[in-house]
């Protein structure tokens, strides 16, 4: 919609190229470094390696370990810190990519749906498709690096020690093709599960405030903050049980057959 008068200095305006340039670092910014549902939301992703290192070893030999525990406290006194966060690198390359496209797209192709293509379309079934969307394309960014992250993480001793190492040793022996060969069961886990995230999150939001009575806009911004808190912790519930069966297919396919764990 048309601007009446200028923005305040600092604002973005919405739908615009710098809106969705800041919406993709952003999602950069909370990828790559946990989070609140299975996915390990973001400057989150990254610090959680320690939980994911254990979380795909145990998907793909599930008698390796009898407790988290006991896993860290064996891969320390084996390898030190360094083994604790083992894979670190792929992780936040590979979510850094998936977090621009997955905020920047969701943010664009919203637009593109509900303002442009289809304005008189239902809310709900904008924020599923421009989601699924949006995930589609940002899942091709990641999977090459969730390939080599993930057969580093699961071989002992490990495939390679870095990035570029794993990267090299997958397309010199099994060709470039093979760092895709979990992509389908990728799509499988993080398309539902960013359809499911995206809109709980958008429906929840929304019905907080309509339950609080006023606008969004009439609040400050902690309650704003707490609100979108509140509706992501939500949505991440919902993700973690939809994305759990193909987040074991992902660990199991990129898994080297011959490596011992």
């Amino acid at each position: 919609m048309a601007q009446d008068r200028p923005l305040p200095l600092g604002k973005i305006e919405p739908n615009s190229a710098k809106y969705f340039y800041s919406c993709a670092l952003g999602g950069i910014i909370g990828m790559a470094s946990p989070a609140l549902q299975e996915d390990q939301a973001r400057p989150t992703h990254t610090a959680v390696t320690p939980l994911d290192l254990v979380k795909c070893r145990r998907q793909v030999d599930p008698k390796i370990y009898t407790s988290n525990l006991q896993a860290w406290r064996s891969i320390f006194a084996k390898e030190g810190l360094r083994g604790v966060f083992f894979g670190w690198s792929p992780t936040f390359l590979g979510y850094s990519f998936q977090g621009a496209g997955k905020y920047g797209l969701y943010e664009y192709f919203k637009h593109l749906y509900g303002d442009t293509m289809f304005p008189q379309t239902n809310r709900t079934l904008v924020f599923l498709s421009a989601s699924a969307s949006a995930e589609f394309f940002a899942d091709m960014a990641l999977c090459p690096l969730e390939a080599i992250k993930v057969r580093m993480q699961t071989t002992l001793p490990p495939y390679a020690s870095n990035l570029r190492e794993g990267w090299s040793r997958i397309v010199a022996k099994e060709g470039f093709g093979s760092l895709y060969k979990g992509l389908y069961p990728l799509w499988a886990r993080q398309i539902p599960y960013t359809m499911t995230k995206f809109a709980t999150f958008e429906e929840t939001v929304g019905m907080i405030y309509r339950t609080m009575g006023k606008p969004k806009e009439s609040y400050g911004q902690l309650t704003q903050t707490g609100v979108s808190f509140l509706g992501g912790y939500i949505a991440g519930i919902f993700c973690a049980v939809v994305s759990h069966p193909a987040d074991v297919m992902v660990s199991k396919l990129n898994a080297d057959r011959k490596g011992k764990l």
